[in-house]
């Protein structure tokens, strides 16, 4: 099947960029949602696709080269991404991730391990996948087959992700092989953290903020704030003298218990609040307060709300930083880049009259990899301040 695309596509696909709109197709055969398709320009060949008519993402790249999208096919590209993460694994299963040991880490990462739509976490011997394409969706029989081949696991769980219903797919949540730990113990670096495979959020943790954890827990061994804590990861790393946790989440705020219980943390509040109703209230100062919020901006008609809700924690945020202190400022959200985030903390820090020093620019861990050609891959970005006045 062929699939006319527009100019500006096809200069789009020589830079490799991997998803055509609905906008940038001139012609589409009438197919089935996750159909494989040749992408063409007058006639030539630019890219194999999985193509959904139902969707704005209309066509994801699976190769710039004509070859047969099979078995084989999967099959290696699975492997390559298996095998980008082995810097490890290291002994009694654990896996070395640049300078951080765990147990859990992510194996395949969508497009940026050119697997449009496949997420795949390994914890132990659990595996958490995500289907979010109907093209990929269409092989999930075939990808499950070879995951269970190569890596041998004791359970996979499907976590379904709300973004299927954009490719007109059911969201359902459900184990798909074995027996899956519902409860389960990352172990990362010298922290552990109880982690809910089936109902925790992502598949499982926030994996992708390992080594900020560990860059930002550096700063706060005084007092910490952290905020949107979830299970509690950047405050437990801090190990301050005292910590404060605000999270509203119920399941949460009971890890965040457990998590801290685990590592032996003693001196701390879990307060069970809206960050944002929190900050209006609270008159305590702070060494160290991070700021790690859900996505306020999920398209870009959001961004103007999501800009002005990050004004006001950050402003509010310096209010109770100390002089000397460090604010962490991290953003899930591609609408909202790292310069929005420099930008709003340099206008907040006006009107708190201080001086505001970069210590360290942060992103996603590198087993969440960032493609330059896919410049959706980099969807995690942060900020390590200082304050002086």
């Amino acid at each position: 099947m062929k699939v006319e695309i527009t100019k500006e596509a096809f200069n789009k696909l020589k830079r490799r960029v991997p998803w055509i709109y609905k906008n940038e197709i001139v012609s589409i055969p009438e197919c089935d949602k996750g159909s494989i398709a040749d992408l063409v320009y007058k006639g030539e060949y630019a890219a194999t696709v999985f193509v959904n008519p139902e969707s704005k993402i209309t066509a994801r790249v699976l190769s710039f080269e004509k070859v047969n999208i099979d078995r084989e096919f999967f099959k290696n590209r699975i492997e390559k991404a298996i095998e980008k993460r082995k810097n490890g694994p290291v002994k009694n299963g654990l896996w070395k991730i640049n300078a951080s040991t765990t147990n859990a880490l992510r194996l395949i990462h969508s497009e940026a391990d050119f697997l449009p739509g496949l997420i795949a976490d390994k914890y132990g011997n659990n595996l958490v996948v995500s289907f979010t394409t109907a093209g990929m969706d269409n092989f999930k029989g075939v990808i499950l087959e070879i995951l269970i081949e190569l890596l041998n696991p004791k359970g996979i769980y499907e976590k379904a992700d709300k973004i299927r219903e954009k490719e007109g797919l059911e969201v359902i949540s459900h184990t798909v092989y074995g027996n899956v730990d519902n409860e389960f113990i990352i172990e990362e670096n010298d922290k552990k953290f109880l982690t809910s495979l089936k109902e925790g959020q992502k598949t499982g943790f926030f994996l992708d903020q390992r080594k900020n954890r560990y860059l930002v827990g550096k700063f706060g061994n005084k007092k910490t704030l952290d905020l949107f804590a979830n299970a509690g990861g950047f405050g437990i790393y801090a190990n301050a003298k005292y910590t404060k946790f605000v999270e509203i989440s119920a399941l949460a705020c009971s890890q965040i218990e457990k998590n801290c219980e685990l590592n032996g943390v003693e001196n701390y509040d879990i307060i069970k609040a809206d960050v944002f109703k929190f900050l209006e209230k609270e008159k305590e100062t702070y060494d160290l307060i991070i700021i790690d919020p859900p996505a306020f901006a999920k398209n870009k008609k959001a961004r103007n709300g999501a800009i002005k809700g990050w004004k006001y924690l950050i402003v509010n945020a310096l209010k109770l930083l100390k002089d000397g202190g460090c604010l962490a400022l991290f953003s899930c959200s591609h609408s909202i880049t790292s310069k929005d985030l420099l930008d709003l903390a340099l206008s907040s820090s006006i009107i708190d009259n201080s001086y505001l020093s970069v210590l360290e620019f942060l992103k996603q861990d590198y087993d969440h990899p960032y493609v330059l050609n896919i410049p959706n891959s980099l969807y995690l970005t942060g900020v390590l301040l200082r304050k002086t006045k």
